[in-house]
């Protein structure tokens, strides 16, 4: 990966090279970059841009989502860019980082709604950066275009984020971009790295007949797994002075790596037999065009480890080496409908190959037989509805797996409507019926305990889920969900009697739950303002009813940033400080399972209920975002060392760290 960096480093810099050469912009303001006219290519003018306009405006460097929702480039400095400056790039409120960087986040919050139609690999505490199809973005820009992140991290490494897009002509994109980080990290054997490539095509012949938009992607994250602490009480929580230096503290494991690396080809391209557009203007009336969607994956999650480890139970071999490996291909042939009075109209049949596997047969000791593979195909039909008019936004969508034991069905719907310019309006609902990830019903170590083979167990998940929400300018924002499981699969404790070995006292294990679950959240956002100062508030509510206590979740988060924002160098820098805190109650925590890369319900202890006190100063110097925060100030503070992100896993120390985020343009 390190050769994409140099690369796309040398791109960037060129670039901004160029720029230079040519006096524009940089940008004058947040919403207009003004370029000599003289000087500018119409040709190269994103689709659907005025030629005849006397300024590129920041509106002209579109951004496009996987669901053809188009945004713009925002260089603006709030209190939201604050809350997503972080290795994910996402606003974190609903997660718990670890103590190092890029390593798996536990969670003060779920989603229990299904985001894709198959069963994913597993290992899904490694997977928060992992860039799936639905996270890719592509790009119609006016002229050349960077975005680069960089954020210092914990010891020898930093986090570097730098995509840049660009186009050949106004109906050709392109971007390439990469993330990599790297981290030592505080506590022993700690170490973290990753490498996310990605490059973006989108194109759109003369006569708006054609469309095509395809990505590439390569990514890889390592990880040291050091288990967690092996004697957190005495070594950590009583504050002992031998070991602030946190490297002094014991760990379980010193030689365990975990590995996700995956590759993906995807294409989406779509022709239109028939294109009417309005007489007296470009814009489309109606449409009906075919389309093919194609996705090619191939994915693996390893664990290895030199020695035995009683913590995990007996061995099979030694050294250990796990590895979960998944193939998949996706196609879709779909016809597309489009009237302007009527609405988008598309139905869809798709053929998913997948291919889950093993290197090895394992027999037990029984004599029953756990096989090394499940692989097969996977037809379904589906359907999409879209209808925005003024105010008024609805979609719908729908699969049904007519052939296959993975897929079930998932329907989905969801509308909103601006009443004005302060009040909207949003409801939705989803169902789905489908298998649990693959590691759930099949897997296979070197460790003995480790071993499963579920496939004709389990049965499919049912979810029903509904959510309604408020946004007003005045009151907030306010959401509120609720979500019905049945069968609701988890990884769990399962006490181990047999093990030859005497420290090893349970073992992790996938379940399902008999009984019905019932989840709801409620969430509350509101920010107030005096003059120059502001209180940025949000506020989630969560209950559970359940039969067994299989979710655990806080009942109340709260995330509050007290923070001033004002002009200062006579307007040549916007600055914003401030101080957030961040709380939630004690819960049963969930732990963390290295070998399976997951986190599994525990019922025994309680953490949680400490504030998190992060002081920050950010400052916007034309498209240049410079942030400085001191996390976790109050760490010290107490008799005892009480955070934790998971049992025996710490939260991170009091650390300054800084960065910024850079925009130029060509």
């Amino acid at each position: 990966m390190s050769r994409f960096l140099s690369i796309l480093l040398f791109c960037l810099l060129g670039s901004y090279a160029f720029s230079q050469r040519r006096n524009g912009p940089p940008p004058s303001s947040s919403d207009s970059i003004k370029v000599d006219s003289s000087k500018r290519n119409f040709d190269r003018m994103p689709v659907g841009a005025d030629s005849t306009q006397k300024e590129i405006t920041i509106k002209n460097y579109k951004i496009i989502s996987y669901e053809r929702d188009t945004t713009y480039l925002d260089t603006t400095l709030t209190i939201q860019k604050e809350y997503k400056y972080n290795y994910l790039r996402k606003d974190n409120f609903e997660l718990m980082p670890f103590a190092n960087v890029g390593q798996p986040y536990n969670k003060l919050g779920v989603d229990l709604k299904r985001k894709t139609f198959y069963p994913s690999l597993g290992a899904s505490a490694l997977h928060y950066n992992y860039m799936e199809v639905a996270d890719i973005d592509y790009y119609n820009v006016a002229t050349p275009m960077s975005d680069l992140l960089f954020k210092t991290t914990f010891d020898q490494g930093q986090l570097l984020d730098a995509n840049l897009a660009f186009n050949t002509s106004r109906r050709l994109n392109f971007s390439i971009a990469y993330k990599g980080f790297r981290s030592l990290g505080k506590y022993a054997y700690n170490q973290a790295e990753s490498g996310n490539f990605r490059t973006t095509t989108n194109y759109v012949t003369q006569n708006g007949r054609y469309s095509l938009r395809a990505h590439v992607a390569a990514q890889n994250i390592d990880l040291q797994a050091n288990g967690g602490l092996s004697n957190a009480e005495t070594q950590f929580e009583s504050k002992d002075p031998d070991f602030s230096t946190r490297n002094n503290i014991d760990v379980r494991f010193r030689d365990a790596l975990n590995r996700i690396l995956g590759k993906r080809y995807y294409l989406d391209h779509l022709y239109k037999l028939v294109k009417k557009n309005n007489d007296s203007s470009r814009v489309e009336k109606t449409s009906l065009g075919i389309g093919h969607e194609f996705t090619y994956e191939t994915k693996y999650h390893s664990f290895n480890k030199t020695a035995a480890s009683s913590y995990l139970g007996d061995e099979l071999v030694t050294p250990i080496s796990d590895r979960a490996n998944l193939k998949t291909m996706y196609n879709q042939v779909n016809a597309q409908f489009y009237n302007k009075t009527l609405g988008r109209l598309e139905g869809n049949i798709s053929l998913y190959n997948y291919n889950y596997f093993f290197n090895s047969l394992l027999i037990t000791e029984d004599g029953s037989l756990i096989p090394n593979r499940l692989k097969g195909e996977e037809v379904a039909v589906g359907a999409e509805y879209e209808k925005r008019i003024k105010g008024f936004d609805f979609r719908a969508s729908g699969q049904y797996n007519i052939s296959g034991d993975l897929g079930g069905n998932l329907l989905r719907a969801s509308t909103s409507y601006n009443l004005n310019d302060k009040l909207e309006l949003n409801a939705g609902a989803q169902v789905s019926s489908q298998m649990p990830n693959f590691n759930f019903l099949l897997n296979q170590s070197d460790f003995v305990n480790y071993n499963w083979y579920n496939l004709e167990e389990f049965e499919k998940e049912q979810i029903y889920s509904v959510n309604i929400g408020v946004k007003s300018k005045k009151w907030g924002q306010i959401t509120l969900d609720y979500t019905t499981v049945d069968n609701y699969t988890y990884f769990g404790e399962e006490p181990d009697l047999t093990a030859a070995t005497t420290n090893a006292t349970s073992i992790v294990k996938p379940f399902q739950e008999s009984n019905v679950l019932n989840h709801t959240k409620i969430k509350y956002l509101k920010e107030f303002k005096l003059g120059k100062w502001a209180l940025n508030n949000t506020v989630m509510y969560q209950n559970v009813s359940q039969a067994n206590q299989v979710l655990n979740v806080p009942q109340l988060v709260t995330r509050n940033t007290l923070y001033f924002s004002s002009d200062v160098f006579k307007k040549a820098m916007y600055l914003q400080t401030g101080v957030t805190l961040k709380y939630f109650t004690s819960y049963h925590m969930d732990a963390y399972n290295p070998l399976l890369g997951e986190f599994y319900i525990q019922n025994v202890e309680k953490l949680g209920a400490y504030p998190m006190l992060d002081f920050f100063i950010n400052a916007r110097v034309q498209q240049t975002r410079i942030y400085l925060k001191a996390e976790h100030f109050n760490s010290s503070m107490g008799e005892t060392n009480d955070f934790y992100s998971a049992p025996n896993y710490p939260y991170r120390d009091f650390v300054i760290r800084f960065g910024l985020v850079w925009n130029f343009f060509s």
